[in-house]
């Protein structure tokens, strides 16, 4: 197997399973040091040992200026540089919208788009200053049908794209890229808390490919996005949905 990304730098949150978990696992397999956050200690450690070398590991709440901060600053002491920042951590607790709380909401919003906002923040200056770097944020196909009972999670998914396009622009002069990976439907614990297996099944039915994506696709495609053949791709997002979406 050809390891693209030997010797890259890449900081991952929301690596303690899922599509985090998956990402992590791919960019260690193309040759990544990864430097791994989560909030879930155990989930963390899972996902180390799955790993090809030793992660950092780090608990963090992205959506913590001081946190993200610290984080940051421990990674550049630990490896001295940073390459990659796929900012994936993100949470849905569902809620209908007449019942949903500000509080609901700001939750929402402070995880999936200021803790998006913060990483790349905090890492971009040290991109800058170097070769230049990738910057991979996680939407969801939600972003752009909605989803019942997640107007917050919508609008969050929907504003990581606004983020991604500005940030393409206004980061491409230091050679640092910024794309999105839209999911569709994935076979997460995320979809199980608020569908039941024969949801899930009844929605595969629906879908062109006749089936559910897998994390390791997503992870896949992530990678790909940090390597040097995606050198010349910015500001892009991209649906991986087995078809059920072709906006």
């Amino acid at each position: 197997m050809s390891r693209e990304l030997e010797g890259q730098i890449a900081l991952v949150t929301g690596a303690g399973q899922g599509i985090g978990r998956a990402i992590a696992v791919a960019l260690s397999q193309q040759g990544a040091q990864l430097a791994i956050s989560d909030v879930n200690a155990p989930q963390l450690e899972e996902t180390a040992r799955l790993l090809d070398s030793p992660p950092l590991i780090t608990i963090v709440d992205v959506s913590q200026r001081a946190e993200v901060a610290d984080w940051v600053d421990t990674v550049m002491q630990h490896f001295g540089r940073i390459d990659i920042l796929v900012n994936n951590a993100g949470i849905f607790p569902r809620h209908p919208f007449m019942e949903m709380s500000e509080d609901d909401w700001d939750r929402v919003l402070d995880v999936n788009l200021k803790g998006a906002f913060l990483c790349a923040r905090y890492v971009a200056p040290y991109m800058s200053t170097a070769a230049g770097g990738c910057i991979i944020n996680l939407t969801s196909s939600a972003a752009f049908e909605g989803t019942l009972r997640g107007v917050h999670y919508a609008s969050s998914k929907a504003g990581l794209l606004g983020l991604t396009r500005a940030l393409a622009l206004e980061l491409a002069p230091y050679h640092i890229t910024v794309n999105a990976v839209a999911p569709g439907l994935t076979d997460t614990a995320q979809p199980r808390y608020g569908l039941t297996e024969e949801q899930i099944a009844s929605r595969a039915q629906t879908i062109p490919l006749g089936r559910i994506g897998r994390p390791d696709e997503v992870g896949g495609l992530v990678a790909w996005l940090c390597g040097p053949h995606a050198s010349y791709i910015t500001g892009q997002t991209f649906h991986i949905n087995g078809g059920a979406y072709r906006g």
